[in-house]
């Protein structure tokens, strides 16, 4: 079964989308209009968040690869509609992406979106969820990668208990947070020093006229 569908006017390409996916501008388009449509269908994005798509979702997943070295491996924890993760390896074709998601329903729909964009020479599904160490949950995954991101997944404190055991060493945690991200950093003072981590607070623009996004990054 795929998942194209009709067009979604609102959904239409972005002016930044060139500059931002360059080559890969296409493929961003088509994601756009998959989560306009079919993602709604599906009940992952609300029909509210149409004319948002591409500022609050697409455009902002983006603003994690700054903090990512070049031909990383990484993991997108609580993937669900693909964000960041489906955006990050859009424009940075140089990454290996997993989308780690637990629940079937979002599972599967990642994984007819990385076929219907033809990614799947760099990104992969995974079924499975991000556990704190010594957890036995079934699902739990523990791999270990170059960089673990999130968005809107859950406080920076529960954060870092299910991120960083995917963390190889010298890896990094990227989470997209909100304008209070250095009062969360702040809170996690002690979760921070439990997992040998270090963490900064950047702002990124992802374009010209684009609000600024907001990233904890946590380093060993």
């Amino acid at each position: 079964m795929g998942l194209s569908g009709p067009d979604a006017p609102d959904a239409a390409a972005h002016p930044a989308a060139a500059s931002v996916f360059g080559d890969e501008a296409g493929r961003a388009d088509v994601y756009a209009r998959l989560l306009a449509t079919k993602g709604i269908e599906w009940g992952l994005m609300g029909p509210r968040e149409v004319d948002r798509i591409w500022d609050r979702h697409v455009l902002n997943s983006v603003a994690v690869g700054e903090a990512i070295p070049p031909s990383a491996h990484v993991v997108d924890v609580g993937s669900g509609a693909g964000l960041p993760g489906i955006p990050l390896a859009l424009a940075r074709p140089d990454l290996h992406v997993s989308l780690l998601e637990p629940l079937l329903r979002r599972a599967t729909f990642l994984t007819e979106v990385v076929d219907e964009l033809g990614l799947g020479d760099r990104v992969v599904v995974v079924r499975g969820r991000a556990v704190p160490a010594g957890d036995n949950d079934p699902l739990g995954h523990h791999d270990r990668y170059d960089a673990v991101t999130s968005r809107a997944v859950a406080p920076l404190p529960r954060l870092l208990g299910w991120c960083a055991p995917l963390l190889r060493e010298h890896g990094t945690i990227v989470a997209l947070k909100g304008a209070s991200a250095a009062d969360e950093v702040a809170a996690a003072a002690a979760d921070l020093r439990r997992h040998q981590l270090t963490a900064s607070v950047a702002s990124v623009t992802t374009h010209e006229g684009a609000d600024p996004t907001w990233l904890v990054v946590a380093s060993r």
